[in-house]
């Protein structure tokens, strides 16, 4: 851990996919999973002769990342040629920008740990185009140790916007609190699909620590390619200890590229950092300067939608949801529209943030299925009424989320209906109370937890049908 007179320094560079049908620059298919070197043309590869278009929809994306973000638009603003050679950028350059981006400015407000907010200041939104995907042949997956590697051209050309922060955060937390809330304004945007997972948001970390209270930055050391917060923020708190430690030792820091082992955690060096002069950047001679109209622009600022930070307040301050919870609801823009379709028809909103954020998530987490509004609605519904119990609502939502088939002929056809049956019920009790002697015995000698082994033995017996606290009821009149 840091300790001692030091502070760590931290900017984000933050790489984000658009979800365009189609590439920056030519009209092959912009999509995830396709067969390698497939979404390819002579556009892409660089081929001699080949000429580059901007995408007009992904111009509008970069606008509104940067109006939700408070930047300023660029009346005019122009594409450079980024030079450097690898293999998974065909044409040796990369079409990007430099000293005349589309957004400059801005801030993102971010809630940091202790529930007190932070602005951090953006200091740029650029466009540009992502690069191919080289495969390391190798068990670490490093140039290193490979023995030959593998070129997958279908990223190479996909929009790419580069969201730059200023050196505005001082801690591990901080940098995830950014991420998360970055995140989940482009994925209300609707921009990006977010998935960091799949590298459609990826982050570059610099940090450096200094003396506290001094006004003078360290030497700055990046970090590539972290695709999630939790590496974020390991990688972090190991390059921050480990600059303190050397500073504190009395080495001297060289500024690098240094390269985060998620298996191993720790950094390794990958190369001495770039400068802007190593690039040999000079202006696009194929792309004309982008000059938006004013009223485009205007267009594009009204089809921004309520923001994160807005919504999770108004879900507070209207539903009444725990500030967490509408944290997770927010974080995840097709949980938080499904939030709002369900209490529309409805439900009370605790009880369909609930249902959305725990058992509806941990299905979804193995696909996209098949519930709607007015599934949850109507499975809350018959809660209530006492139609069914929470077990028998729980394997109807399994089977709506599998097949899309109304909650109420799921519940007919599985028999999950609540047991209405007295009898029925009183022989169920009757049964767990005989079967289990020593149980009663503890409840009856003061161990009140024996009575939840009693109340899911009755629930077992019943499938789940029976009103558990209604059976609790009845074991306590029986056992009295």
């Amino acid at each position: 851990m840091v300790g001692g007179p030091w502070e760590p320094v931290i900017g984000l560079e933050c790489h984000v996919e658009l979800n365009t049908r189609t590439k920056m620059f030519c009209s092959c298919p912009n999509r995830f999973g396709a067969e390698p070197n497939t979404d390819t043309c002579p556009v892409c590869l660089g081929h001699p002769g080949s000429l580059p278009v901007p995408n007009r929809e992904a111009i509008a994306r970069i606008i509104l990342i940067g109006l939700a973000l408070g930047s300023t638009i660029a009346a005019r603003s122009i594409f450079h040629r980024k030079h450097y050679f690898y293999p998974d950028m065909p044409k040796n350059f990369q079409i990007s920008q430099y000293d005349l981006p589309i957004c400059v400015g801005g801030a993102l407000e971010i809630d940091l740990p202790d529930g007190s907010a932070k602005r951090v200041g953006i200091t740029r939104v650029h466009m540009e185009e992502d690069t191919g995907k080289t495969t390391h042949a190798s068990a670490s997956g490093r140039i290193h140790d490979a023995a030959h590697a593998l070129v997958d051209y279908n990223r190479a050309g996909v929009p790419l916007v580069e969201c730059v922060s200023e050196p505005d955060l001082r801690s591990p937390e901080e940098a995830g609190a950014y991420l998360r809330e970055l995140r989940a304004l482009l994925g209300a945007l609707g921009v990006s699909d977010v998935r960091m997972e799949e590298g459609s948001l990826r982050c570059d970390a610099n940090v450096s620590v200094r003396p506290v209270g001094s006004d003078e930055l360290g030497t700055k050391i990046e970090i590539k390619n972290l695709n999630s917060v939790r590496s974020l923020e390991r990688a972090l708190a190991y390059e921050i200890d480990r600059q303190t430690r050397a500073l504190e030792a009395g080495e001297v820091l060289v500024q690098e590229t240094r390269h985060w082992d998620e298996d191993a955690g720790r950094t390794t060096v990958m190369r001495s950092k770039e400068e802007a002069f190593d690039y040999r950047y000079f202006p696009e001679p194929d792309i004309p300067p982008i000059e938006p109209d004013p009223a485009w622009i205007e267009e594009l600022r009204a089809r921004l939608p309520e923001l994160p930070r807005a919504r999770r307040d108004r879900y507070v301050r209207e539903h009444g949801l725990r500030p967490e919870v509408a944290r997770v609801l927010v974080a995840d823009p097709g949980a938080s529209d499904l939030f709002e379709r369900t209490v529309a028809l409805g439900a009370p909103p605790e009880r369909a943030a609930n249902w959305i954020t725990q058992d509806l998530a941990a299905l979804r987490k193995a696909g996209e299925g098949r519930v709607g509004p007015e599934h949850l609605a109507e499975l809350i519904a018959m809660l209530d009424r006492g139609e069914i119990t929470g077990a028998s609502a729980k394997v109807a939502l399994e089977e709506a989320f599998a097949t899309g088939d109304p909650v109420p002929v799921i519940v007919e056809r599985r028999g999950l209906a609540a047991l209405a049956d007295a009898d029925a019920l009183a022989e169920a009790v009757r049964a767990a109370i005989d079967a289990h002697p020593d149980a009663v015995e503890r409840f009856r000698a003061g161990n009140e937890g024996v009575l939840g082994f009693l109340v899911g033995q009755v629930m077992r017996a019943t499938g789940g049908t029976a009103d558990p606290r209604r059976v609790a009821d009845l074991l306590r009149e029986r056992l009295g």
